[in-house]
């Protein structure tokens, strides 16, 4: 297996900003690290699932995914849109409460069901690199752990900064929204629309 352009490709695409890390970034400085680690376990548990899935059905998928590309790209990108009004807008105190006590395990696990860049991350993973060396049910298990746990990493290093800055966050808020909101916009465009 060729490690290092296996790593590189995992860290690369784990740790570069798409909707698990803009919103992982963007819970923390509202709620702090604490809080949002339920989110960050849902993307990580979302991440191993779809990446052991992956791994059983690489080849069924590699048919499929040119028929579904475009409609899991425009579902991915209806969704990021959704959370970018909903970061973009202000929030009044009832709303900020409400948010609290949202299952943020549950939205971190469902957002990788239909985040088209987890998925081709997978995919394009697994078959790339791991399928043709590994084929023991125990090496695939391994590695879609291994990948979840980068996506752990990475969404979990993302809310760290957001929760060491939570106070410059919050003194400029509605530009901070706005800046998110954009970023997270600009994913579903790229998604739907890739260069």
């Amino acid at each position: 297996m060729q490690w290092v352009p296996f790593l590189l490709y995992v860290f690369v695409s784990s740790f570069t900003p798409g909707p698990n890390n803009i919103l992982s970034l963007t819970y923390a400085s509202r709620y702090g690290y604490r809080k949002t680690l339920g989110f960050i376990l849902g993307v990580m548990t979302g991440t191993a699932i779809i990446s052991i899935g992956s791994s059983y059905l690489n080849l069924l998928l590699v048919h499929l995914l040119p028929k579904m590309e475009l409609g899991m790209r425009l579902l991915g990108a209806l969704y990021m849109l959704y959370l970018a009004i909903k970061i973009m807008r202000n929030h009044s105190k009832a709303t900020v409460q409400s948010e609290e006590k949202a299952n943020f395990f549950l939205s971190g696990l469902i957002l990788q069901f239909i985040n088209p860049k987890v998925i081709i991350y997978a995919i394009t993973t697994i078959s790339t690199f791991i399928i043709p060396v590994y084929h023991s049910n125990a090496s695939l298990l391994l590695f879609s752990l291994f990948l979840g746990f980068v996506g752990f990493l990475s969404t979990s290093s993302w809310a760290i900064f957001g929760a060491l800055f939570q106070n410059l966050i919050s003194k400029y808020q509605r530009a901070f929204q706005i800046g998110m909101g954009l970023l997270l916009l600009y994913s579903a465009i790229s998604i739907v629309f890739p260069v």
